[in-house]
């Protein structure tokens, strides 16, 4: 029924809605959680970003009019493997090109792009120009925007096998003893690229906080052409090990993968367990029902400023629309406050007019541009226990592109509320009290 009213309201509040087009993105990896994989199960543990057999980091920039230029290294040992360009951030929507041929376009230059430029690139030094896009196709979105000064975030390429981890989500419910134990649930994306069906072996080992093993063992896999599938595993971890505001426990999570016995990536990160129930605006971290005492923050807030906000009472982050640099999120599951997560959407330069010609969230032509900015928003921000809710949009006018926008976070996420504080008592956002 939703669905149904949602379009009728397209059709009365804009009718053939006109104004500026929006360019979809194109060419780019679909969304996942930040991954980043290893050659040594030596170098995964100790989690260093700088660069290793498999991840080069792209040096520095040089600036020409809005283009940004560099070089990166491909070494003979990635051939038949894929390799993924990442970017970080930009300062507006950009288009990539790699030795001369174009990549795509990222209309959402707030979130991680990821690029396959496996065809693009060759042995040895290869060329990667970033060009941003003046003026912005996409300023309407971006309202809060101010920064006229061309800007891209840290950039860099690395190596996967052919069969590959793509993404890892993590969930958890009630375990068999209710009142001792939570069932965890770990669920493993993977992605071939190969043209044949081609099996490979994924080895897990989850740790607790305290280093002892919860579950472990392997899977074995085989997908045909250029198919994407997931391999899950259970395991029960005490209740004592929830994460909370005050109780930090991380579990770790040790992947790797075997083909034709050899090991090709291995990848460890934290991961945080919570149960989280919600209803009727009352939210419910471990049973315990939370009072969320909440304040607007911008997104490059640091971990000694969250630390400051956390001794002054407030235990709750709504973050302002821009760009969020992972290490947030990461500083609130260890300091133990809650996150709201935004998605980067802010239209109020275009207005509050609903009618046609009005403001852009009611011109079906822009859905598009909504839906990827609340998707990529939720993946970046899924894995991490801290994130408790998610919100739509910030200073925008209500309509067709929100609801459905509310409804495609609600087909990602099950659990968590999500939330858009301009709905005007639509339907189109969830109850959540806030103090």
């Amino acid at each position: 029924m939703r669905k149904i009213l949602a379009w009728v309201a397209s059709f009365l509040l804009c009718g053939t809605a006109v104004g500026q087009e929006y360019t979809p993105s194109y060419g780019k990896e679909q969304p996942r959680g930040k991954v980043v994989v290893y050659p040594t199960a030596e170098e995964a543990h100790e989690g260093a970003d700088s660069g290793n057999k498999y991840l080069r980091k792209v040096g520095e920039w040089t600036l020409e009019g809005s283009t940004f230029s560099s070089e990166f290294f491909v070494p003979f040992s990635w051939i038949n493997r894929q390799v993924l360009l990442h970017i970080d951030w930009a300062s507006g929507d950009y288009r990539v090109k790699v030795n001369g041929r174009e990549v795509g376009y990222n209309a959402n230059s707030t979130a991680d792009a990821e690029f396959n430029v496996t065809k693009m690139v060759h042995e040895g030094r290869n060329k990667l120009e970033v060009e941003l896009l003046r003026p912005s196709a996409v300023g309407e979105l971006e309202s809060w925007h101010e920064v006229e000064t061309p800007l891209v975030g840290k950039a860099w390429v690395m190596t996967q096998p052919t069969l590959r981890i793509r993404d890892v989500l993590v969930d958890s419910w009630r375990g068999d003893d209710e009142d001792t134990t939570v069932l965890a649930q770990v669920t493993v994306v993977v992605k071939t690229e190969a043209l044949n069906p081609r099996k490979s072996r994924f080895h897990y080992e989850l740790l607790s906080p305290k280093g002892e093993r919860r579950a472990g063992g392997y899977r074995d896999i085989t997908l045909d052409m250029r198919r994407e599938d997931t391999v899950r595993f259970l395991a029960n971890i005490p209740m004592k090990e929830l994460w909370d505001t005050d109780s930090l426990f991380v579990h770790t999570l040790k992947l790797k993968t075997q083909h034709d016995g050899r090991y090709e990536e291995y990848i460890e990160q934290p991961v945080g367990f919570r149960m989280l129930e919600y209803y009727d605006g009352v939210l419910k971290i471990n049973d315990r029902e939370v009072e969320l005492r909440a304040t607007e923050v911008r997104p490059d807030i640091t971990a000694q400023e969250v630390a400051k906000l956390r001794e002054q009472g407030y235990n709750t982050l709504q973050l302002l629309p821009g760009v969020v640099n992972d290490a947030l999120y990461t500083a609130c599951d260890s300091l133990g406050v809650y996150v709201i997560a935004q998605a980067p959407i802010d239209t109020r330069k275009s207005g509050e007019e609903r009618t046609r010609g009005g403001n852009i969230t009611n011109n079906p032509s822009w859905l598009g541009a909504f839906e990827e900015r609340v998707t990529e928003s939720y993946h970046a921000a899924k894995r991490h226990p801290s994130v408790i809710a998610f919100s739509l949009a910030r200073k925008s006018s209500n309509g067709i592109n929100l609801y459905e926008s509310y409804l495609k976070m609600k087909s990602l996420e099950e659990r968590r509320p999500v939330i858009y504080l301009d709905a005007a008592g639509e339907w189109n956002s969830d109850k959540l009290i806030l103090k």
